[in-house]
C-alpha cells in the first residue's frame, strides 16, 4: 500500500502544482497578486494568496508561513507512518491524497509565502472561499480516510 499512497500523493501534488503554473501564466502573473476573471454565473477564476490555515483563519495574525510549513511538513511524517502501516486500498489512497495535497499547499507557502488559491464558486450572494486542487484532494483524502474507517472491519487484536 505505501507505493500506491506514495504515488498519489506525488500525483496530487503535481497536478496542484501544474494547475497552479498554468494559472499563473493565464493571468500573466509571476507570484500571487490579486486577479479574477468570471467564467460563470456561479464560479470565478480568482487568483489569490492565504497567507493563513483554511478558509484565510489567521492570515492576519502574522504567523509567519515557515511556522505553517513545518507544521504540514510534521503531519505529512505523521501520515506516512499511517501510511506504511496502512491494509486498505481506500486508506491509502485517502492518506496519499492528504499528503499530496499539504505538499502541494506546502511548496507554495515556501515560494510564494502563501497558498494560491483560484475556484471560487458561489450561488448568488453565497461564496464559497477560494480554493484549489491541494485543497479538494485534502478534502476528497480525509473523506476517504473516514469512509475506511467506518466501512473497513479490523480483526481484534
Amino acid at each position: 500500500m505505501l507505493k500506491l499512497g506514495v504515488a498519489v500523493a506525488a500525483a496530487a501534488a503535481v497536478l496542484d502544482q501544474l494547475s497552479k503554473f498554468a494559472l499563473q501564466r493565464y493571468f500573466d502573473e509571476p507570484g500571487c497578486a490579486v486577479h479574477e476573471q468570471t467564467l460563470t454565473s456561479y464560479l470565478k477564476l480568482v487568483l489569490t494568496c492565504n497567507s493563513g490555515v483554511s478558509f484565510g483563519m489567521l492570515s492576519g495574525a502574522g504567523v509567519n508561513s515557515l511556522i505553517f510549513a513545518l507544521v504540514a511538513a510534521l503531519v505529512v511524517i505523521a501520515l506516512t507512518v499511517w501510511l506504511v502501516r496502512a491494509h486498505s486500498v481506500v486508506l491509502a489512497v485517502g492518506i496519499g491524497l492528504v499528503i499530496g495535497g499539504a505538499i502541494g499547499n506546502v511548496v507554495d507557502r515556501l515560494r510564494f509565502g502563501g497558498v494560491i488559491d483560484f475556484l471560487y464558486f458561489h450561488a448568488g450572494s453565497w461564496y464559497w472561499p477560494a480554493f484549489n486542487l491541494a485543497d479538494s484532494a485534502i478534502c476528497v483524502g480525509v473523506a476517504a480516510m473516514l469512509l475506511d474507517g467506518m466501512l473497513v472491519r479490523r480483526q481484534k487484536p
